[in-house]
This record gives structure tokens, sequence and C-alpha cells, in this order.
């Protein structure tokens, strides 16, 4: 295999267990098991890839969603794999901790930019080129929102590779200065990539902590309430989205350079 094209249609089955020809031409990606388990019972569809480093599952309408897994490295991998299909959007439903007494626990955050902090988007393109979606797709998304008459957040978020940040003030007294509304470990690795690969991407991240004040660093509790009360929600929306723009037809233009 000497083409990335050969590479990217050998692994991306290899990788979810899914045959090519079963993946959909727009795609939900999450870090949870449970989203896929949900999106399966949603629409009683096979779920691919127990066992494998990820996990997939397409419904009736074309729609594919995929546990890629947490962080960086795995949201450029999947992205790069993404290659083989062509999808014609992707929406990354995501987690993320609010950094700002506006972003409370259970909001949305559907986001403007992200900065690149994980350092692995650096193998795409210079650090100077923004990490941005694509601003046509977020517009489904946004309606959908508004449908269900719920408020969400706009801004930017950073993105990091360092999981285990919570005590150290330094850090938090960077992000202070950087003005972000979120944090979190993929999304401008997903945007980037995206990019790089040609393919329309948006993200729709909910809110899950605060990490920004003692008390409110994610726990094994706090994030079973977060699944109870708003996983349902971040899930049905991403997935009348998606549907709605597949059906629409609507064709998201990437230009090159």
């Amino acid at each position: 295999m000497l083409t990335k094209s050969q590479i990217t249609k050998n692994w991306l089955p290899r990788y979810t267990g899914m045959p090519l020809q079963n993946f959909g031409s727009h795609i939900l990606l999450t870090n949870f098991g449970n989203y896929v388990q949900r999106f399966s019972s949603m629409f009683d569809c096979k779920i691919y890839g127990k066992g494998r480093a990820m996990q997939a599952a397409t419904n009736d309408d074309g729609l594919t969603i995929i546990n890629f897994g947490i962080g960086s490295s795995n949201a450029a991998t999947i992205m790069d794999l993404l290659s083989a299909i062509s999808p014609k959007g992707v929406l990354f439903l995501g987690k993320c901790g609010g950094l700002k007494k506006s972003s409370e626990i259970g909001h949305f955050i559907l986001p403007i930019a992200a900065i690149r902090g994980e350092g692995t988007s650096n193998d795409y393109f210079p650090p100077e080129v923004p990490a941005l979606p694509s601003f046509k797709l977020h517009k489904f998304v946004s309606d959908k929102i508004l449908a269900h008459k719920v408020d969400y957040r706009t801004g930017v978020i950073y993105t990091t590779n360092r999981r285990v940040w919570e005590h150290d003030e330094r850090f938090h007294a960077r992000l202070s200065d950087m003005t972000c509304i979120g944090i979190d470990m993929e999304t401008a690795t997903l945007f980037i990539a995206g990019h790089y690969n040609e393919i329309a991407r948006g993200a729709l991240l909910l809110v899950s902590d605060v990490p920004v004040t003692p008390d409110g660093v994610k726990t094994e509790k706090s994030d079973k309430m977060v699944t109870a009360n708003w996983v349902d929600l971040h899930l049905q929306i991403g997935v009348e989205a998606m549907t709605q723009l597949g059906q629409q037809g609507e064709k998201i233009k990437h230009f090159r350079y």
C-alpha cells in the first residue's frame, strides 16, 4: 500500500469493523460508546467494531456514527481515515469543560474556532492556520438547537493534549488570558484535519463540567448526571441536523489553495 487512499480504505474498516460500503455520506463523531448504543437503539441498526479501537453504526438514512476514542491523535486518525469515503459532512458531538460563568453544565457550545494547543494539528498545517468549522454546516445545527427551544453559546474552544491540568494554577491563568469559552481535547484537531482532508466539519459541544472551580471538576457522579439529563438531546440535535443536511442535498464547498 503506497498511497494514502490505499491505506485509509484498508484501515477504516480495520479500525471500525464496518465495510466501506456501509458508511453513510454524513457522519456523527463521538468519544463515547453510549452515544453509539443510543443511536443503534433509536434506529435499530447494527453496531460494528465491538472489541476494536472504534465502533460504528449506520441508519437507513445514510447517517453513520463513530466512536473514535479520546484525544487529538485519535481525532486526527479518524479524519484521515474518513478521507477513504469522502463524506459530505462530519459533526463532532463532544463534551467540554466550561471556562466562563455563563457556560453552565448542560449548555451547548457551537464553536466559532478552536485554539491549537494540542500540537497534533501542526503535522497538517503551520501554527498560523486557524482551526475553523464549516459555517454552513453549523447553520443546520444552530437551526435544530433553536427548534428544540434550547439556548446555546458561541465562542472559541481551547484544545489541549493534557488531560490532568485542573490542579495547575498557572495553566488556569493562561486559559483566562486567552478568553476561551471552553476546553477539550479534540475540536481543533478535527477542524484542522478536516480542512486538510477537504471534509466539511463542525462541532456541537456539551458543557459537562466547569473545571476552573474546585467543586466543578468532573467526577463519575457528575458525569452520570450529565448523561442522564442532556445526552439524549445532544444526540437528537446532531441526528436531526445531519439528516436534514443530507436530505436537502446541501453541498459545502471546500476551497483549494
